[in-house]
């Protein structure tokens, strides 16, 4: 949905990129399976880390199958199946269609508008399945909504909003894990949210659309103020991660979150300076 949370490639051993590959194809079979082709559109690479992470924590039976699809018509590929993917699958339609609304509502974004409808059946059902983490999207993101229009600033508060709601997707079921969960998806969510943030300053400026950075973005500080904001995001979210027991792609995990997350940062760090280089 948002694109941040991918592997650094050139630090993964091929089996471990395989096995990656593999996971995000795993997630892509689970959307279809569950909300047809209209789910498959809301495929992303940050749902791939939820169900990975929960693969290695709750360790199921995994299996691997290979298969052709639109994406590979002509050689088939491996893809792997758990219920951790099926529930992955579950939330990143969830989360794209309330967003959708919320687009909608706020920017009054025809596409959001049309593509929430089309989720619109599928949503009921899940809706109804995962009452607890349905209402917690619901109300924060009506929350953050009336944060946004009222102009409010505190970027910690407004970035917690969306952190409350990864926090809940991060729970698969109120277990032993339950709080370390909740904590590891809270900063989690804090940083997707700054992140997309940091990436759209300028446009959103532009457009007159908020921001939780306008104002920092006025001080010469500003990249370096960003870049200790979300380092810290990240160092909470790779601390709980750490205490948790996972053996099964922990090295896979460890390159999204020490790694991976930063390439999308380093990519629009370069694109800014290069901007600024031709005004």
């Amino acid at each position: 949905m948002f694109g941040y949370i991918v592997v650094h490639k050139p630090e993964l051993k091929v089996r471990e990129y395989e096995t990656y590959r593999a996971s995000y194809c795993g997630l892509c079979h689970s959307l279809k399976k569950q909300s047809g082709r209209i789910g498959q559109l809301t495929l992303s690479f940050d749902m791939t880390f939820l169900a990975l992470l929960l693969t290695g924590l709750y360790e199921p039976e995994t299996v691997t199958k290979s298969a052709r699809c639109i994406a590979h018509p002509v050689e088939k590929h491996f893809y792997r199946e758990n219920r951790y993917f099926d529930y992955a699958a579950d939330m990143n339609v969830l989360l794209t269609y309330y967003k959708c609304l919320d687009d909608w509502q706020d920017e009054r974004k025809l596409t959001a508008c049309l593509f929430g409808q089309a989720l619109k059946g599928n949503v009921k059902k899940l809706a109804e399945r995962y009452e607890r983490q349905s209402r917690y999207l619901r109300d924060n993101l009506a929350a953050l909504s009336a944060y946004e229009k009222e102009k409010q600033y505190d970027i910690d508060k407004t970035a917690g909003f969306f952190g409350a709601i990864m926090a809940e997707l991060f729970v698969y079921a109120e277990d032993e894990w339950a709080e370390k969960l909740r904590r590891m998806g809270f900063y989690f969510g804090k940083f997707i949210y700054l992140m997309d943030a940091y990436e759209d300053i300028e446009e959103d400026l532009k457009q007159g659309r908020y921001n939780p950075f306008t104002e920092l973005y006025k001080k010469e500080t500003f990249e370096q103020d960003c870049q200790q904001i979300l380092k810290m995001m990240m160092a909470e979210t790779s601390k709980v991660f750490e205490q948790l027991p996972i053996l099964e792609d922990a090295e896979i995990l460890r390159n999204i979150l020490y790694a991976g997350v930063w390439t999308r940062y380093g990519q629009i760090r370069c694109r800014r300076k290069e901007t600024k280089k031709e005004a």
